[in-house]
């Protein structure tokens, strides 16, 4: 490529830095109607302003993480006008093998290492999760740049053969790893604050509200980790040649060819770290748990496509942004506890759920035929 052809290429992009925003703006908005309404509407059918609590707003951060770091990953494969179905089964494997990897070694480590084993062992546990997820994506997109067969088809074949892997290692059944430092990180609590804040207010149509915000809460490391890795990926997006690549691809992959830029190889590289981080989402929910369930995150890469579509991106590719995605992810899971605060059964959430994924699309395609 020489230095005239790429600004010509690249120019879109940067042009369409404010676009970005505006398509930000509405996930934010509807982010901050919905914890208002569903504050107000706790209170108006009785309940005990635990929704509004910071306790509260802390856990949903928490629940947040693994669709967060999956939609991180899944944001760069879908500005690049890709798709992966098999999200949730690779987090599922890589939980599985994590598990593995410390329960199998383990015993023979403390006796041989004491206590550096207690090191050494989960981080192979991690590094083994992170590398087959980050195996799992390279075989996508080696096979979708190869084969030229769509990515759904290729995808969707993964999703299968991970969650099959999964259950073979954990031989149909859940794998009790022992505590170790992975798990005791991911619950530590890096942010400590307290807070004292009540009002009553009087507002028109709604009536009272009130804002009781009392108590402790914490941040925990797995959440400031993910902000870390969602910054990390806004930087590659916005201020490297990758990613700016990434977008003209998804925008015009034709014209991207012939401005020199190499498809294919860019192609698999977002494809390897999308796995990447599936990696590190299972490793994470490995950690949480202390389980390799090879049932987990069943159904979640829908959640995940789902929360990148809410924060703006297009199926259509060349549209979307890191932070986006992380308030599309975070307006999912107050969703969901906002049902559990309000006392509506599982199918009930299941259902709502489905109606903001249908309607997000729906904004989605209104969107792409308004720019065509």
């Amino acid at each position: 490529m020489t230095r005239d052809t790429e600004p010509e290429l690249l120019e879109a992009p940067r042009q369409a830095a404010h676009r970005r925003l505006i398509n930000l703006l509405g996930p934010m908005i509807g982010l901050i109607l919905v914890v208002f309404a569903g504050g107000v509407a706790e209170q108006r059918m009785g309940g005990s302003l635990n929704y509004w609590s910071p306790q509260n707003q802390c856990l949903i951060l928490t629940q947040t993480i693994t669709v967060a770091m999956g939609a991180i990953g899944m944001t760069l494969i879908i500005i690049s006008g890709g798709i992966d179905l098999s999200a949730g089964s690779v987090i599922a494997l890589t939980a599985v093998a994590s598990a593995w990897v410390v329960r199998e070694l383990a015993p023979a480590a403390f006796a041989r290492l004491g206590g550096s084993g207690a090191v050494w062992i989960p981080l192979v546990g991690m590094g083994a999760g992170v590398a087959i997820g980050c195996l799992a994506g390279a075989t996508n997109g080696f096979l979708i740049t190869r084969l030229k067969l769509a990515p759904f088809i290729i995808t969707l074949g993964m999703m299968s053969f991970a969650r099959g892997a999964a259950k073979g290692i954990a031989n149909m059944q859940r794998i009790d790893a022992p505590l170790n430092w992975i798990s005791e990180f991911t619950a530590a609590n890096l942010v400590l604050f307290r807070m004292n804040f009540r009002r009553v207010y009087d507002l028109p149509v709604l009536g009272e509200v009130r804002i009781d915000w009392v108590g402790p809460a914490a941040i925990s490391a797995a959440v400031v980790v993910t902000v870390a890795l969602a910054v990390g990926a806004a930087v590659l997006l916005g201020r490297m040649r990758l990613g700016r690549h990434i977008f003209a691809i998804g925008s015009n992959e034709a014209t991207a060819r012939l401005c020199g830029v190499r498809v294919e190889w860019t192609k698999w590289l977002v494809y390897a770290m999308a796995g990447m981080m599936f990696g590190l989402a299972g490793v994470t929910d490995f950690g949480r748990l202390s389980v390799g369930d090879p049932t987990t995150a069943m159904g979640k890469e829908l959640d995940i496509i789902a929360a990148v579509v809410i924060g703006g991106g297009s199926l259509s590719g060349g549209v979307g942004s890191v932070f986006g995605s992380l308030v599309g992810a975070l307006l999912m899971a107050h969703l969901r506890n906002l049902c559990v605060h309000l006392g509506l059964p599982n199918y009930v959430q299941e259902m709502v759920v489905g109606v903001v994924i249908v309607v997000a699309v729906t904004v989605d395609r209104l969107r792409q035929r308004r720019r065509d």
